[in-house]
């Protein structure tokens, strides 16, 4: 499946090793997932990490061996639009421009509700328990 990560979803899986988001990365570690990644996206990810409390779990170095392995699974985008704003966060735009950039099946995020509107552009938006779900691992 071709999915591209909210934040919110790396900081989870992060954060806890007992939740989906977990499971999510784990998918992304054994490449069931493919996943894309923008530059700008990239950037988000970054901050994520290097916040608390984040930040006090991961030195920096830490944090950039987290975000080479996620460049290492993750196809880099180039992303070249100009209909922004579509949704009413602009880190949530990130990732919907990567998503259809990416031509991705869904976005995984916890906080569907700030997607609303994706689906015209042919993306589902899921929960990482509900992409499981889908995947009939949970």
């Amino acid at each position: 499946m071709r999915v591209v990560l909210d934040s919110n979803v790396l900081y989870a899986g992060l954060y806890s090793s007992k939740g989906a988001s977990y499971l999510v990365l784990q998918d992304l570690a054994n490449s069931v997932l493919d996943v894309g990644l923008s530059v700008g996206l990239y950037e988000e990810y970054s901050d994520v990490l290097r916040r608390p409390p984040l930040s006090g779990d991961f030195t920096d170095e830490e944090a950039e061996s987290v975000l080479d392995f996620i460049c290492s699974k993750a196809k880099l985008l180039d992303v070249f639009f100009l209909w922004r704003p579509v949704l009413k966060d602009p880190k949530d735009d990130l990732v919907l421009e990567a998503a259809v950039a990416f031509e991705a099946h869904a976005i995984l995020t916890h906080n569907k509700k700030d997607f609303s509107g994706c689906e015209k552009f042919g993306i589902k938006v899921l929960t990482p328990g509900e992409y499981l779900k889908k995947k009939g691992k949970r």
